[in-house]
C-alpha cells in the first residue's frame, strides 16, 4: 500500500475495545500501541474513523482519574499519527466514536453532535479540499447498534439527513451549495448479498448456536426462517449512496475489497463465520475517484480487520465540482435493485 502524492487515503478501524485498559498507570496498552504505531501510522492516513474508542472518551460525572486517562489516550492517538482529533459524546452504548483528520489535507469545518437516536452517536465532521473550498465534505464515523434491528432502522434514517445534502440541486441557489457524505462504520449488519464475495450465512443451519446473536443480526420470516439484516445498505443505496469496496470490486477489478471484516474471533463461534460488516457509503460523485480498497489483518490485535480506502486527489477535485455525471443508484448490484 505504497503511497503517492495524489492519494488521499480514509482508514476505518474498529480496534476492539480501544486495544484494553491500562494495566499500568499511563502505559499505554500493548494492542493499542501496535494498531496505532505498527498498522495506522504506516498507512499515513489522511482521514480515520473509530469506532470503540472505550478508554479515550468518559461519560458525564467521570472521575478526575477517569478523565485523565481517557484524555492521555486520545492525545496520545492524535500525537502518534500527526492528526487533529474528534469524539462524539457518549451514549447508551460503551464503545465511543471518534475522527481523526489530517490538517495538511483537510480545511476542518464544525463537528456536529447527535445526542438522540444513536445508541453509540456518530463523529460528524464537516471538512473542505482546499481546491474546492466551497463544497463541504460531511464526514462520520458510526457504530450501528449491536443488539436492536428496529434500533438500526432508525439510526440509518439519521444517517440520511446526512446524505440529504448531497442534492444536487443545491447547486441552482446562488446562496448554498451541493455537498459530499462520505459515512464509514461498524455497521453490526449485512451487505446486500448479490455479488458478495463472503457468503450469505444461514442462518437456520445447526451450526448457528448463537441464537440471541441470531435475533440481533436477522430477521424471522413468516414461514419460521431467517433472513440476514440489510436494511442500511438498502436505504443507502436507494438514496445514491455507493460501497467503497463495491465499486473497487466491480468497477476496479478488486475483489479483495469484498473481503470480510469481522466474525474470525474466537468469541464469534457460532455466528455465522466471517462477515463483512465494516463498510463505508459515499456519494454519486466522489465515489467515483475511488482508486484502491484494501482489508487490513488486524487478527491478534482486534475482532475487526481495518478498511483502507484509497482516493485519486485530482479525480477527488473533479468530483467536488461535479465535472462528470454521478454513478446511477444501484449501479453496482443491478441484480438486485
Amino acid at each position: 500500500m505504497a503511497r503517492h502524492g495524489d492519494e488521499i487515503s480514509l482508514v476505518l478501524m474498529n480496534l476492539e475495545h480501544d486495544g484494553g485498559p491500562e494495566n499500568e498507570l499511563g502505559v499505554l496498552p500493548e494492542r493499542w500501541r501496535l494498531a496505532y504505531e505498527e498498522v495506522l501510522a504506516p498507512l499515513q492516513p489522511d482521514w480515520v474513523g473509530l469506532t470503540e474508542l472505550t478508554y479515550s472518551q468518559t461519560r458525564p460525572g467521570a472521575t478526575v482519574e477517569e478523565q485523565a486517562a481517557a484524555n492521555r489516550r486520545w492525545q496520545a492517538a492524535q500525537e502518534t499519527l500527526g492528526m487533529r482529533g474528534f469524539r462524539a459524546e457518549m451514549g447508551q452504548g460503551r464503545n465511543p466514536t471518534g475522527v481523526l483528520v489530517r490538517e495538511s489535507t483537510f480545511t476542518i469545518g464544525p463537528q456536529h453532535h447527535h445526542p438522540r437516536v444513536f445508541r453509540t452517536p456518530p463523529t460528524n465532521v464537516v471538512l473542505g479540499l482546499p481546491e474546492v473550498p466551497e463544497v463541504p465534505i460531511i464526514t462520520a464515523a458510526f457504530h450501528s447498534s449491536f443488539c436492536s434491528p428496529a434500533g438500526r432502522q432508525a439510526e440509518a434514517y439519521e444517517l440520511t439527513s446526512l446524505v440529504d445534502k448531497v442534492k444536487a440541486q443545491y447547486g441552482t441557489d446562488p446562496g448554498r451549495s451541493w455537498a459530499a457524505a462520505w459515512l464509514f462504520g461498524d455497521t453490526n449488519e449485512y451487505p446486500v448479498p448479490v455479488g458478495e464475495r463472503v457468503p450469505e450465512i444461514d442462518w437456520d443451519s445447526p451450526e448457528i448456536t448463537d441464537l440471541v446473536h441470531r435475533r440481533h443480526r436477522a430477521l424471522k420470516q413468516p414461514d419460521g426462517s431467517w433472513k440476514s439484516c440489510t436494511f442500511l445498505d438498502e436505504l443507502m443505496l436507494d438514496c445514491g449512496m455507493h460501497d467503497p469496496a463495491r465499486f473497487a470490486a466491480r468497477s476496479l477489478g478488486q475483489t479483495d475489497a469484498l473481503s470480510g471484516t469481522a466474525g474470525f474471533a474466537p468469541g464469534a463461534v457460532g455466528q455465522g463465520g466471517l462477515r463483512r460488516i465494516d463498510r463505508g457509503a459515499m456519494d454519486a460523485w466522489t465515489i467515483q475517484s475511488v482508486l484502491e480498497v484494501e482489508v487490513v489483518d488486524m487478527n491478534g490485535l482486534s475482532d475487526h480487520h481495518a478498511l483502507v480506502v484509497f482516493l485519486s486527489r485530482r479525480k477527488l477535485i473533479e468530483a467536488l465540482r461535479r465535472s462528470f455525471p454521478p454513478l446511477a443508484p444501484w449501479a453496482l448490484v443491478p441484480e438486485a435493485a
